[in-house]
């Protein structure tokens, strides 16, 4: 079960996401979100040269995982797909 159709959570991952988004896009990359399931896994898809880049695992933990926890608290996790 995915809670995607929450529009309220997902507006609000999908905010966050776009204040770091520009950073994404410096280096030739994006993200999207793909779900969000019901144990609060947003799950993402990293394009661009981010889907290829060694540090992006990095990025995704350090970054953007941070960003989502610190804004969103009952975010647990964040997941490349």
């Amino acid at each position: 079960m995915t809670v995607k159709n929450d529009s309220e959570l997902l507006k609000r991952v999908n905010d966050t996401i776009d204040l770091l988004r520009p950073y994404l896009q410096s280096d030739g990359g994006d993200i999207n979100v793909e779900e969000i399931t019901s144990d609060f896994i947003v799950k993402v898809k990293l394009t661009g040269t981010c889907e290829t880049c060694p540090f992006s695992i990095h990025t995704l933990k350090a970054g953007i995982e941070q960003a989502l926890k610190k804004a969103i608290p009952e975010i647990k996790e964040v997941v490349a797909v």
